[in-house]
């Protein structure tokens, strides 16, 4: 059991940021997302705790179940999921000032845009681009092949610089992984 808990306690130090990240983008909410991320390790230690040779990828299952989190939330609060431009990420304290305001600047501009995509194109620019995620891991969280994860990837920065356009938010996020 001990080394269950320190394998798993490895595992949470690797993704709370990134899961908390996520939730947060999709909430906008600090309380509401420190919550989600909260059921989300809980979960995710019950499900570790029983079987862990079952969960191949503790990272993509981590993301799911917080995926489904945020779905429920919603669906309890019965009102469209949508992300706030008001709020700006959290910052990465290894990052200089002058780098935090600039991408936190890009950053907003493009959350505004976001809040006008579905969710499947949010979720794959959120875990592909904010996140760093390898086009692999990304796939498998969204149980789809590497070749439709591009293909939405690609639809979804598409849509993404159009809504942009309509919106004249103006970003080098937009441009520079393109």
């Amino acid at each position: 059991m001990i080394d269950q808990r320190k394998e798993f306690g490895k595992i949470y130090d690797q993704c709370i940021d990134k899961i908390y990240r996520f939730v947060f983008l999709k909430v906008s909410s600090e309380d509401i997302a420190q919550d989600l991320c909260s059921e989300t390790f809980l979960r995710g230690w019950e499900a570790y705790r029983v079987d862990a040779t079952k969960i191949e990828n503790p990272q993509a299952f981590l993301y799911r179940i917080a995926r489904n989190l945020v779905t429920d939330y919603y669906r309890e609060k019965s009102r469209k999921q949508t992300i706030s431009a008001d709020n700006l990420p959290i910052p990465d304290p290894r990052q200089t000032m002058a780098e935090t305001a600039a991408i936190n600047s890009d950053l907003a501009r493009v959350k505004i845009a976001l809040t006008d995509l579905r969710e499947d194109y949010q979720n794959v620019i959120i875990w592909h681009y904010l996140e760093d995620l390898p086009i692999a891991e990304v796939a498998k969280m969204l149980d789809k092949t590497e070749d439709t994860t591009r293909v939405t990837l690609h639809r979804a920065l598409k849509s993404l610089r159009e809504t942009c356009n309509k919106k004249n938010i103006s970003s080098s996020l937009l441009y520079d992984n393109a």
